[in-house]
């Protein structure tokens, strides 16, 4: 069977400081032979503060804590030049009261090289069930702030997709809620 193509584009007013959009892909490819779902979302935001300090913060890896709503720890962080690989644990609660801890390991990638004006962050989430994400924040500068654009492409068992990816559009926009408030000063 073909793979499907499904396009779409939601555009909207985040509530609180923060203005963006989303934009999401959903597709099948073939991956090592096998029909592996797939999608990509993008959540375009701004935020009152330099690159430089975006990329600070989204640079290490302790600060996904509470960015990112389900992880819950970060631990064997190991650093070689510009790349941290590292364990996270995601908290997934099911019916409110039951609970799964989700073991991932993380590979952070952190290129500074257009700062003051631009910067990126990237890297790959292996997750157990074959759940894989490559993930990107591009950091510009734009008027007195920054434009931060996290795009995330998943790759998933058939069935999963949907699930992956409605949990992966929500922490987009909370992560960029939280990121805003933990940076933007009072005035």
């Amino acid at each position: 069977m073909p793979p499907r193509r499904i396009e779409g584009r939601v555009e909207g007013r985040i509530e609180g400081r923060v203005e963006g959009h989303v934009e999401g892909r959903i597709e099948g490819h073939a991956e090592e032979g096998a029909e592996v779902p797939s999608t990509e979302l993008k959540h375009t935001f701004r935020i009152a503060v330099p690159p430089e300090e975006v990329f600070a913060h989204l640079a290490e890896p302790l600060h996904y804590i509470g960015l990112s709503p389900l992880l819950v720890a970060v631990r064997d962080v190991r650093r070689s030049g510009g790349t941290v690989n590292y364990t996270a644990v995601e908290r997934f609660r099911f019916l409110g009261v039951l609970r799964h801890d989700n073991i991932i390991d993380v590979t952070l990638v952190a290129v500074p090289d257009g700062l003051p004006h631009s910067a990126e962050i990237s890297g790959e989430v292996r997750s157990p069930g074959r759940v894989r994400m490559s993930y990107r924040f591009t950091i510009d500068r734009h008027e007195a702030g920054s434009v931060v654009t996290d795009t995330l492409h998943l790759r998933t068992p058939p069935g999963l997709l949907r699930f992956a990816a409605s949990q992966a559009g929500a922490v987009q926009r909370v992560r960029a809620r939280v990121l805003t408030a933990r940076l933007t000063r009072p005035a």
